[in-house]
């Protein structure tokens, strides 16, 4: 079953700043649960975001155990949107839409995560039990980060 997760946050800064902080994979670590243990293993000399971009991570997301995602970006609109897709990771399916709308107010920032889980009604029983939860304390993790950052 395909699931979707959907966040907003409006920043306090140009589109430029907000761009450069979110599409560079050396920030991804700043943004996510200590607990995880996200380590980007992928570094670049050029820290410019493109479409066809490989970046490799080791991650925990449950128990401590240590695995290996390796997403793909497979789309960019710079300074609009950007979207990475897993190539192999815990998800059957993982599709993470990034968004940048300029306001009056800043940058508006939207993320739209569609993922499905392996293993079938197993899967599904996670999601209920964990994994559902797991992503929303990620995101509610990022969304303080952010506002201490571009908020404040």
């Amino acid at each position: 079953m395909k699931h979707q997760l959907y966040r907003e946050q409006q920043l306090n800064c140009d589109i430029e700043t907000a761009w450069k902080f979110f599409s560079s994979a050396n920030n991804l670590e700043k943004i996510t649960p200590k607990d995880m243990k996200f380590v980007v293993l992928t570094h670049f000399k050029n820290d410019e975001i493109f479409e066809g971009m490989i970046i490799d991570y080791f991650v925990s997301p449950l128990l401590g155990i240590k695995m290996k995602w390796k997403t793909e970006i497979i789309q960019v609109d710079f300074q609009k949107s950007f979207t990475d897709f897993q190539k192999n990771g815990p998800y059957k399916l993982w599709h993470h839409h990034h968004e940048f709308i300029e306001n009056e107010n800043g940058v508006l920032m939207k993320d739209t995560v569609d993922y499905k889980l392996p293993l079938g009604f197993l899967g599904e029983i996670a999601h209920k039990l964990f994994v559902r939860s797991k992503l929303e304390h990620i995101f509610n993790y990022r969304y303080q980060i952010l506002e201490d950052r571009f908020n404040q």
